[in-house]
């Protein structure tokens, strides 16, 4: 069993590390932040055995603060564990400000000194992260990130500020961050190090903003994102995460006639197209055949026979199936096709097509199975 100490665990990157490290069965972890005592924490460093430190302060309503919380908590931490003759491994939230003169910058590169020295004296393993500007759940707007603010407000159709569009951002992914950290777990050689740079993603700001108004808008459209591209893959999970809870269900356009009902469900580009219906007893869709798109039925519940035959051929083929079974029919190209409800109660299927439907390029061709 490994005891690991989290300090700073309110912010954005303790509650994504926590969640995961509860998760670990061979993991025994205790957590503190601001509203910790200096016992819990004296108690706490007697135990750990990593401990990651992630407390610090990044918008503090006193410039001084920045020293006193960033750089002095470090030097206070490391002193106490030296004075309990307590060497568990340090792993440093530090920030790629630390390479800039400036008063958070600063005080993160100051805070990195007490534990590059905790390192060499005592033999433990120190390791320094100098992260990028992060993003993904649980952020919080208009203090983590920019990210998290354009998530929030766009989400709620609130107004952004975009200082300068141009200007470019390196932002690195929360998850990315917690599957380095979890690496850490394991001990290393002693001494201070630095860890290796994590996958960032570079974006100017008025990309990053017309990115985001983009899924919102899909969302109408009943489109998805091209998440294929591990960024957006990223940044769309993020945004979903920042609906308003009132915001999580939206309903469908319902296409009713006689024979039932039908709405889109999704649709991309690269991914094709899903869709459901109902179908009343005895009823038959379909009746058609198309060149180039194909197409899976899946029935959910009921009972239906599938009908084909090759467009250049007489001999009808019947696929027999039932919502129990989870059984799924593909439809090629060149066959005309129907789908028959012959059950008693309504018929309820789920279908694929590989390619969105264009009115312009419907290629469905009417032809009796």
């Amino acid at each position: 069993m490994t005891n690991v100490l989290v300090t700073g665990a309110a912010g954005f990157v303790g509650k994504n590390l926590g969640a995961s490290l509860r998760r670990r069965e061979k993991v025994s972890l205790r957590e503190y932040d601001a509203t910790g005592s200096a016992e819990e924490l004296r108690e706490a460093l007697k135990w750990s055995d990593v401990i990651f430190h992630l407390a610090g302060v990044n918008r503090p309503p006193n410039v001084e603060d920045f020293q006193t919380q960033n750089a002095g908590f470090t030097a206070t931490l490391c002193e106490h564990l030296r004075s309990i003759s307590r060497t568990p491994k340090i792993v440093f939230t530090s920030s790629v400000h630390a390479e800039l003169d400036n008063p958070y910058g600063t005080s993160k590169r100051d805070a990195e000194d007490p534990l590059r020295r905790f390192a060499e004296v005592t033999g433990a393993e120190g390791v320094s992260y100098r992260l990028k500007n992060l993003f993904g759940k649980m952020g919080k707007p208009y203090f983590n990130s920019v990210t998290a603010t354009f998530c929030h407000n766009i989400a709620r159709n609130l107004p952004i500020d975009i200082s300068d569009p141009n200007r470019e951002l390196e932002l690195t992914y929360i998850d990315d961050v917690v599957e380095a950290f979890l690496t850490e777990l394991e001990p290393g050689p002693p001494g201070f190090r630095y860890a290796a740079a994590l996958r960032c993603y570079c974006v100017r700001l008025g990309e990053l903003a017309e990115t985001i108004r983009g899924f919102r808008r899909i969302r109408s459209a009943l489109e998805l994102p091209d998440l294929s591209n591990p960024f957006i893959k990223a940044l769309y999970g993020t945004y979903v995460s920042y609906l308003d809870e009132a915001d999580f269900a939206y309903g469908l356009e319902i296409r009713s006639d006689q024979r039932g009902s039908l709405a889109e469900f999704i649709k991309a580009p690269c991914a094709g197209q899903i869709f459901l219906s109902r179908t009343l007893p005895g009823v038959t869709r379909g009746n058609h055949y198309h060149h180039t798109k194909t197409e899976k039925f899946l029935v959910m519940h009921g009972e239906a026979i599938i009908r084909f035959r090759h467009i250049l051929d007489s001999r009808v083929i019947e696929y027999r199936v039932r919502g129990e079974e989870y059984r799924v029919v593909d439809i090629p190209p060149g066959y005309t096709h129907s789908i028959e409800n012959v059950g008693q109660s309504e018929l309820v299927t789920l279908f694929w097509a590989s390619e969105p439907f264009d009115p312009s390029r419907p290629d469905t061709y009417f032809e009796a199975v």
